[in-house]
Protein backbone atom coordinates (compact mmCIF):
# COMPACT_ATOMS: atom_id res chain seq x y z
CA UNK A 1 0.00 0.00 0.00
CA UNK A 2 1.12 3.69 -0.98
CA UNK A 3 1.10 4.46 2.49
CA UNK A 4 3.15 2.00 4.16
CA UNK A 5 5.79 1.93 1.34
CA UNK A 6 6.18 5.94 0.51
CA UNK A 7 6.99 6.98 -2.67
CA UNK A 8 10.24 5.42 -4.64
CA UNK A 9 10.29 8.76 -6.69
CA UNK A 10 10.01 11.38 -4.12
CA UNK A 11 10.68 9.67 -0.30
CA UNK A 12 14.22 11.83 -0.03
CA UNK A 13 12.29 14.93 -0.54
CA UNK A 14 8.98 13.82 0.92
CA UNK A 15 8.86 11.47 3.10
CA UNK A 16 5.52 10.31 2.90
CA UNK A 17 6.38 6.78 4.05
CA UNK A 18 4.23 5.28 7.17
CA UNK A 19 2.88 9.11 7.00
CA UNK A 20 -1.48 9.16 6.47
CA UNK A 21 -1.56 12.93 6.74
CA UNK A 22 1.39 13.53 4.22
CA UNK A 23 0.50 11.32 1.70
CA UNK A 24 -4.10 12.91 1.97
CA UNK A 25 -2.37 16.64 1.68
CA UNK A 26 0.15 15.29 -1.53
CA UNK A 27 -2.18 12.79 -3.56
CA UNK A 28 -5.47 12.85 -5.43
CA UNK A 29 -8.36 10.04 -6.21
CA UNK A 30 -9.32 11.98 -8.88
CA UNK A 31 -6.87 11.76 -12.33
CA UNK A 32 -7.29 11.06 -15.99
CA UNK A 33 -5.09 7.73 -17.79
CA UNK A 34 -2.91 5.89 -16.62
CA UNK A 35 1.06 5.24 -17.86
CA UNK A 36 2.53 1.90 -17.06
CA UNK A 37 6.15 2.13 -17.61
CA UNK A 38 8.33 -1.17 -17.58
CA UNK A 39 11.83 0.53 -18.81
CA UNK A 40 11.15 4.63 -18.42
CA UNK A 41 14.13 5.46 -19.51
CA UNK A 42 13.59 4.00 -23.17
CA UNK A 43 9.84 4.92 -23.40
CA UNK A 44 8.64 7.50 -25.74
CA UNK A 45 5.70 8.46 -23.34
CA UNK A 46 7.85 8.80 -20.40
CA UNK A 47 9.89 11.18 -22.27
CA UNK A 48 7.16 12.76 -23.45
CA UNK A 49 5.34 13.49 -19.55
CA UNK A 50 8.83 14.00 -18.28
CA UNK A 51 9.07 10.92 -16.26
CA UNK A 52 11.84 9.31 -17.89
CA UNK A 53 13.60 9.20 -15.04
CA UNK A 54 11.45 7.60 -12.37
CA UNK A 55 11.18 4.02 -11.42
CA UNK A 56 8.85 1.74 -13.03
CA UNK A 57 5.28 1.87 -12.39
CA UNK A 58 2.18 3.00 -12.70
CA UNK A 59 1.50 7.01 -13.16
CA UNK A 60 -1.16 9.36 -13.85
CA UNK A 61 -1.58 11.36 -17.00
CA UNK A 62 -3.33 14.04 -15.58
CA UNK A 63 -4.57 14.87 -12.17
CA UNK A 64 -7.13 17.44 -10.30
CA UNK A 65 -5.59 19.40 -7.65
CA UNK A 66 -2.32 21.08 -6.37
CA UNK A 67 -0.17 20.57 -3.40
CA UNK A 68 -0.48 22.83 -0.37
CA UNK A 69 1.50 26.04 -0.84
CA UNK A 70 4.06 25.12 2.17
CA UNK A 71 4.62 21.93 0.59
CA UNK A 72 5.36 23.92 -3.07
CA UNK A 73 7.51 26.52 -1.22
CA UNK A 74 9.55 23.43 0.60
CA UNK A 75 10.19 21.76 -2.12
CA UNK A 76 11.00 24.77 -4.06
CA UNK A 77 13.26 26.53 -1.41
CA UNK A 78 15.03 22.45 -2.08
CA UNK A 79 15.56 22.79 -5.79
CA UNK A 80 12.33 20.76 -6.59
CA UNK A 81 10.21 23.20 -7.98
CA UNK A 82 6.93 21.59 -8.68
CA UNK A 83 5.52 20.56 -12.33
CA UNK A 84 2.05 20.48 -12.30
CA UNK A 85 -0.25 18.07 -13.88
CA UNK A 86 -3.31 19.37 -13.13
CA UNK A 87 -5.19 20.11 -16.18
CA UNK A 88 -8.85 20.54 -15.53
CA UNK A 89 -10.96 23.02 -16.42
CA UNK A 90 -11.20 26.04 -14.39
CA UNK A 91 -14.61 27.82 -14.20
Amino acid sequence: MFEEDGCDNCEEFLPMKGNSELVYECTSSNFEGMIALMHPEESWVAKWQRIAHHVKGMYAISVTGTLPRRIQRELAQNGRPIRSRDVSLKT
